[in-house]
């Protein structure tokens, strides 16, 4: 069984930087496409960015500011996020898949979920 548990999310001023973390409590954590979701109050949830080797995604609205990465031997997926904006409030989830042939950028291919973080960027 996997679980995922995020962390690191708070409340920045527009311009900051903050970096979230996901553990990985499971097994062949190097084999799952891990991604990032966010919602925002009202809002559907959104891809942010996933990848699993050279395969990597971002949505438009973050690309050029956060970056995605992993760290196998600490079983953790990061999040750094750079120059925030208030539009990027939101909760924030880790989300990871095994099966191949999925679409990395849809929710529903994501076969395990965190509970979230709460970011908030004050402008």
């Amino acid at each position: 069984q996997v679980q995922l548990v995020e962390s690191g999310g708070g409340l920045v001023q527009a311009g900051d930087s903050l970096r979230l973390s996901c553990l990985f409590s499971g097994r062949a954590f190097r084999s799952y496409f891990v991604g990032w979701f966010r919602q925002a109050p009202g809002k559907e949830r959104e891809f942010v960015a996933a990848f699993r080797d050279s395969d990597r995604h971002y949505a438009d609205s973050v690309k050029g500011r956060f970056t995605i990465s992993r760290d196998i031997a600490k079983n953790t997926v990061y999040l750094q996020m750079n120059s925030l904006k208030a539009e990027d409030t939101a909760v924030y989830y880790c989300a990871v898949f095994l099966k191949s042939l999925r679409d990395a950028r849809k929710s529903s291919s994501y076969e395990y979920w965190g509970v979230g973080t709460q970011v908030t960027v004050s402008s």
